[in-house]
C-alpha cells in the first residue's frame, strides 16, 4: 500500500485537468480587469519563492524566445534596484502568505511599479485588494504548492499575452494540455517509465542536467521534486555552463561516484545545436563515472508543452522514488520548521 497522506499521486495524475481549469478561470479573471498597455512596460519582474519561483522560471523560459523586454525571476526579499514605474511586477504565491513575496510586492509598489498579484488568497490578495491592485486567482486544485505548477503558471502566461508580451499563449497552453494528457496516461500504467526509473535509482543520489535555459529550469524543478517528495539530496545544472566547470569534478573518484550517483539528462527539441552536441559529449563522459545515465526526451507541440511534459515526468519519478524508500511524499516538516525558526510561520 502506498503511503500518500495528502494525495500527491492523485494531484500529479490530475495535472492536465489542473492546466485546463487554470486556463478557463484565468481567462475570465483577466477579462474582468484593466492592465497596463504594452508600450508602458520596459521590463518584467516575476516574484516568487519555492514552487512559485519554479513557476516563474518556467514562464521565463516559455516566453523568452518572443518577449520584447527583459524578464527577471526574483526569488527573495525586496526587489531589484532597477524596478520603477516602467516595471511590471507579477507577485506569485500559492497561498498568498509567502513572506518573501509579500515583502517584495510591497517594495515594488513603493518604487512605483505596476504590481499584479497572483495567489490563492492569503495576505497577498488582501493587500492587493486594499491597494486597488489587480489580483488573479490560483485555483486550489493541488494539495501543496509544488503540485500546483499549472495553477501558478497559467495566469502569468495569459497575463503576459494580454499585455502583448507572449502572443498565442492560449494556443500554446492548449497544446500543453493535450501533451500532458498523453504523458499522464502513460504514467498511470502499472509498469510505467517513472516507476522503472525510480527502482533503478534506488538509494543513489540523482543529478539532473538539462540543455539551455529551458532544460536548466526543468532540471531545477526535478531537483526540488526529489528534495521534497523523496526527501533525498539532489543536484541540478545546465549545459553549456556545466561543461566549463562542473564536468571537471567528475575527473577522479569514479569508483565512489559510480556507487552513489545517477544522472538524468533532460532533452528537448529547442536546444541550441552546440548545446545538443555538448549534451551528447557529457553523456559519453558520465557513463564511465556514475551508476547510470538516463536520457529523457520531451514530447509535445511547442516549447511550453515540452517544458510541462518533462516536469510532469519528473514529478512522477520523484513520487515513485518516495514509494521505493517507504516515504510519504506529502509532508515536508523541515520547511515549516525553518520558517518557524526565523519567524515566518
Amino acid at each position: 500500500m502506498i503511503l500518500d497522506t495528502v494525495g500527491m499521486f492523485d494531484a500529479a495524475a490530475a495535472f492536465p485537468e489542473q492546466l485546463a481549469r487554470a486556463l478557463d478561470v484565468s481567462k475570465r479573471a483577466i477579462d474582468a480587469v484593466s492592465l497596463p498597455a504594452h508600450e508602458e512596460i520596459a521590463n518584467v519582474v516575476l516574484v516568487g519563492a519555492g514552487a512559485a519561483g519554479n513557476a516563474g522560471a518556467l514562464v521565463l523560459e516559455a516566453v523568452g524566445p518572443t518577449i520584447p523586454v527583459p524578464v527577471v525571476v526574483h526569488r527573495g526579499y525586496g526587489v531589484p534596484n532597477f524596478v520603477d514605474e516602467s516595471t511590471l511586477v507579477i507577485a506569485i504565491s500559492f497561498d498568498g502568505n509567502t513572506s518573501e513575496t509579500v515583502e517584495a510586492a510591497q517594495d515594488a509598489l513603493a518604487d512605483g511599479a505596476v504590481v499584479v498579484c497572483v495567489s490563492g488568497g492569503g495576505e497577498l490578495q488582501e493587500w492587493a485588494l486594499t491597494n486597488g491592485l489587480v489580483h488573479l486567482p490560483v485555483m486550489p486544485d493541488a494539495p501543496v504548492d509544488r503540485a500546483a505548477l499549472g495553477s501558478l503558471s497559467v495566469p502569468v502566461l495569459l497575463l503576459l499575452e494580454r499585455v502583448g508580451m507572449y502572443p498565442g499563449a492560449e494556443a500554446w497552453i492548449e497544446a500543453a494540455i493535450s501533451q500532458a494528457r498523453v504523458r499522464r496516461d502513460e504514467l498511470i500504467t502499472e509498469e510505467n517509465i517513472a516507476r522503472r526509473l525510480a527502482r533503478r535509482l534506488g538509494r543513489s543520489f540523482p543529478i539532473i542536467y538539462g540543455g539551455n535555459g529551458p532544460g536548466g529550469a526543468v532540471a531545477e524543478y526535478w531537483k526540488t521534486q526529489f528534495n521534497q517528495n523523496a526527501k533525498v539530496a539532489a543536484f541540478s545544472n545546465q549545459v553549456p555552463e556545466l561543461t566549463h566547470d562542473e564536468i571537471a569534478g567528475w575527473g577522479q573518484d569514479g569508483d565512489v561516484t559510480r556507487q552513489v550517483f545517477q544522472v538524468f539528462l533532460l532533452r528537448h527539441d529547442f536546444e541550441h545545436p552546440q548545446v545538443a552536441s555538448r549534451l551528447d559529449a557529457v553523456e559519453e563522459v558520465l557513463v564511465e563515472v556514475v551508476g547510470a545515465v538516463h536520457v529523457l526526451e520531451a514530447a509535445g507541440d511547442g516549447l511550453l508543452a515540452q517544458l510541462f511534459d518533462l516536469e510532469l515526468l519528473g514529478q512522477f519519478v520523484s513520487l515513485h522514488a518516495a514509494v521505493e524508500q517507504g516515504i510519504d511524499p506529502g509532508p515536508v516538516p523541515i520547511v515549516a520548521e525553518i520558517a518557524s525558526r526565523v519567524g515566518d510561520s
